[in-house]
């Protein structure tokens, strides 16, 4: 209880000191509890995963990975970041009193982004609350709570909520986007002040206020109420339904109104189609691409999970066609053996 203990203590203190400094009042929906910031902090628990030999995800990845969960079930069900266990070979949770529980991946969804594990001994905590992120406003004060042996806990405030496309093939219609930025932030847990769980950290980025806006250094975090209407598929599917869909294995970026490929993934039908760091997508299947949202929702919506594409490109200057084979991505994960 020691080291959660002080968690709290510190920050009640440091989220009176901030309320003190600012001449914003306190909002009857910001009422401190002192209860709720205790079980939330028990709630959240350390994520350490080794992938599978050859995953093609430890190019990026790296072949450990560590990071944070929250236990959102009463059978030890912990709720992370899909990058930190996917192709994981090993899954081991760290709580707050020192204990490794090791666990198995019970889903991985490509749509949202969420991991689900299951501790395989009783892990002895009380499931966090789920709450509403359409209930936070911009400025409302949350707090940030990070486990493992590094577990930390500060106070953020969301600053944008808006939708969200990753160069990874990868979009939210809404994430929630929160400052000050911490570098502890995959699989760490977004609460507001009665403890109930609003997101799960995915990212840093360094335009948390949204396109043409200021600068500012924020993480990204997908909201809670993604994960409600697809939690039974998780368990018993492994992943949503939406998260069958086309995969070309390409990392690209927007850069004024162009797409430019930065990344291909080995193996992947990119690779497999010749595409090369630099390519400009100009279409696919006809239409015209000039945001990382038009390229994704086509690949998506544009028929059978496996099916075939065309890409319309520019390399150095010059248009070339590029025809490819779609495949879905879970079908290219690595398992761990006997799975």
């Amino acid at each position: 209880m020691g080291r959660a203990f002080r968690i709290v203590v510190w920050a009640v203190w440091a989220i009176a000191a901030a309320l003190l400094a600012t001449p914003r009042p306190l909002a009857a929906e910001e009422s401190l509890s002192t209860a709720g910031i205790s079980r939330a902090s028990d709630a959240v628990v350390g994520v350490i995963s080794v992938a599978v030999e050859d995953a093609s995800s430890s190019a990026t990845l790296g072949p450990v990975r560590r990071g944070s969960g929250v236990v959102i079930g009463p059978d030890g069900l912990v709720l992370t970041i899909g990058y930190l266990i996917v192709e994981a070979d090993q899954v081991q949770l760290l709580t707050d009193a020192g204990r490794h529980v090791p666990a198995r991946v019970v889903g991985y969804d490509v749509a949202t982004g969420f991991g689900l594990v299951q501790a395989l001994i009783p892990l002895g905590l009380q499931p966090a609350p789920m709450g509403d992120p359409a209930q936070v406003h911009d400025e409302d004060t949350l707090l940030v709570i990070s486990g493992g042996e590094d577990a930390g806990i500060s106070m953020a405030r969301r600053v944008s909520q808006r939708a969200f496309s990753g160069y990874w093939e990868y979009h939210l219609d809404h994430a929630l986007f929160t400052a000050p930025a911490r570098t502890d932030h995959s699989g760490a847990a977004l609460f507001n002040l009665q403890g109930e769980l609003l997101g799960v950290g995915s990212l840093f980025v360094g335009d948390a206020l949204g396109p043409g806006q200021p600068p500012m250094h924020g993480n990204m975090f997908v909201p809670i109420d993604l994960l409600k209407p697809i939690l039974a598929e998780l368990i018993t599917q492994g992943r949503s339904a939406q998260s069958r869909r086309a995969w070309i294995g390409v990392n690209c970026i927007e850069i004024d109104g162009e797409v430019r490929v930065l990344r291909v993934n080995s193996p992947s039908p990119a690779e497999t189609a010749g595409l090369q760091p630099g390519d400009r997508i100009v279409r696919i299947d006809g239409q015209a691409v000039d945001n990382l949202d038009t390229l994704w929702h086509r690949l998506w919506s544009g028929g059978a999970v496996e099916r075939d594409v065309a890409l319309d490109i520019q390399r150095n200057g010059r248009a070339m066609r590029v025809p490819l084979r779609t495949v879905d991505r879970q079908s290219t994960l690595k398992q761990p053996a006997g799975t």
